[in-house]
């Protein structure tokens, strides 16, 4: 991919971890095309990054092997005709949640469409998205999607697209429910005596030191849990408390209305 043009529809965070990653690994940046109507947003990827933004489509274009839709899902119906006319022999990539793959080949006109849901620790590098392709995208194409992923983080492939739809609710909205619980912890820690800076300290260093201890084990995480909690004991008397008050069935309630919302949001915008 280091010798084809990559470009960008929209240039927000999103579109600046992946231009990012991309430049960092080895990627000209006179070879990313991006159009991005925000001045500031403009001159902030010029200065960061080293790329051209233009404020609307050119026919500059039609020199991108692979563009990466990165606008709002609600401003997508807008974005599209200016940029279609230049686009249909590309790759398509869709960064945006809810719009489906039917859509960006009504708008575009090419087959060749690869839907994502990214997350956000894509920002430092370790996010992971869940990624489908459509039939009529070639395992030569699938590899350049997971170059430009690569430098984010993880990829992992799902096999239906109505599948994105429990990716957005598990890893996209995840983080969210991530900090969560950090920011629970962090204040029964600050009720129990603790200040502000220890507090965050130790319920960071939990929360990333369980999370590798998760990823490094080959232990299931219900076998990890059991092991640091015996009967009668502390870790015991929270976990109780836990079941007592149903958190684990709500979280999983949680997650579920998210994909629903998913879907609901592909109904609305993706169509």
């Amino acid at each position: 991919m280091s010798t084809s043009s990559i470009a960008f529809i929209g240039g927000g965070n999103m579109a600046s971890a992946l231009i990012g990653g991309l430049v960092q690994a080895g990627q000209s940046p006179q070879s990313l095309i991006v159009v991005e109507p925000s001045e500031a947003q403009r001159e902030r990827l010029a200065q960061q990054f080293g790329v051209r933004a233009d404020a609307e489509a050119t026919p500059r274009l039609a020199e991108a092997r692979l563009v990466v839709w990165a606008v709002k899902p609600q401003s997508f119906r807008e974005a599209a005709p200016p940029c279609a006319a230049h686009v249909q022999r590309a790759l398509q990539l869709s960064v945006m949640a809810g719009i489906r793959c039917d859509a960006i080949v009504a708008a575009t006109g090419s087959q060749r469409v690869v839907r994502s849901m990214p997350n956000t620790p894509a920002l430092i590098g370790l996010g992971v998205a869940g990624l489908y392709a459509r039939p009529q995208v070639s395992d030569e194409e699938r590899r350049d999607v997971e170059r430009v992923f690569a430098p984010t983080g993880r990829t992992v492939w799902v096999r239906d697209e109505a599948d994105l739809d429990a990716v957005t609710a598990l890893s996209g909205s995840g983080p969210a429910y991530v900090f969560y619980f950090i920011e629970a912890m962090i204040e029964a820690a600050q009720e129990m005596g603790l200040d502000a800076q220890q507090a965050r300290e130790l319920t960071l260093g939990t929360f990333a030191g369980a999370t590798e201890l998760a990823r490094r084990s080959p232990e299931p995480p219900q076998v990890l849990r059991e092991r640091v909690t015996s009967k009668g004991g502390t870790t015991y008397a929270a976990l109780t408390s836990m079941e007592q008050d149903g958190l684990k069935a709500a979280f999983v309630r949680a997650i579920q209305a998210a994909q629903r919302r998913a879907k609901e949001l592909g109904d609305e915008f993706g169509r």
